[in-house]
């Protein structure tokens, strides 16, 4: 059987205290999970849950404590150049063209002048941008912009791509339109793919399988399967009636409910 995308097995992460009055506290405590290949997982669950800590440590931007994170079969030690990392700002380079923006993961990579050239030119026209190549990133739009950013993500190849609630800046119309753009490019690249968001009918609308975690210290307390077609087209998806069905779900197992009753 070959080995998942991505893999967790047994990860904690403690952080010490701050100030030797304080105490040290555990933001994720042994979590166990898998992302198969070309799968799209998202990750729900209350603020400082330890969601971004999940996505810091595969991104071996940060080392559990306990446990071990594999990317492909291989032990994450340190940064890792076969995973893309988007967060909610775009980070585009103002002084850049679209174009050197998206070139800009390749620039230190062993591939020829041609190579990168036509690997930008790839993502640019998968990611609807070809128009804007040589467009600056204030001359964009804030939906254009994230999608020049998920150009730049793409154009490395990277194995795993990690979303840290890239919607969540953008006005309602546009946050709609993106999410729908965003699935159909990720479907057609076949990535595997980990967001993380608050949003309870975005997770419904993008993602495969859906887990949710407990308050700090982090767990998986649910997995929930997504069985619903259009993952490709989340506007077609989360008008389903079993979507509102999961999103209902989702807002229970969460204790929303309990919270606005209070």
């Amino acid at each position: 059987m070959p080995a998942a995308a991505l893999e967790l097995l047994h990860v904690t992460r403690r952080f010490p205290p701050r100030d030797r009055h304080a105490q040290p506290f555990t933001a994720i405590e042994r979590l166990n999970f898998q992302v198969a290949q070309g799968e799209f997982v998202a990750l729900v669950g209350p603020s400082g849950c330890g969601k971004s800590t999940v996505l810091n440590l595969v991104a071996g931007l940060d080392r559990p404590t306990e446990g071990q994170v594999f990317v492909s079969g291989e032990e994450v030690a340190g940064a890792n150049a076969h995973v893309g990392f988007m967060l909610q700002k775009d980070l585009l380079l103002p002084w850049r063209s679209i174009r050197r923006n998206v070139e800009f993961g390749l620039e230190n990579r062993a591939l020829s002048a041609d190579e990168r050239r036509a690997r930008v030119a790839r993502e640019l026209t998968r990611c609807r941008l070809t128009d804007y190549a040589d467009r600056y990133p204030h001359q964009l739009s804030g939906g254009q912009r994230q999608r020049a950013a998920l150009a730049r993500t793409l154009a490395i190849d990277p194995r795993v791509v990690l979303l840290d609630e890239p919607f969540s800046a953008l006005d309602a119309q546009t946050k709609l339109l993106l999410q729908k753009s965003f699935a159909e490019t990720i479907a057609a690249s076949g990535v595997t793919t980990l967001l993380i968001t608050h949003d309870l009918t975005e997770a419904v609308a993008m993602a495969d399988r859906i887990l949710v975690m407990s308050e700090r210290p982090g767990r998986i307390v649910e997995e929930l399967i997504i069985d619903l077609p259009h993952r490709d087209n989340p506007i077609a998806r989360q008008a389903l009636p079993r979507a509102r069905e999961f999103i209902a779900h989702l807002f229970h197992a969460l204790h929303l409910d309990d919270r606005i009753d209070a």
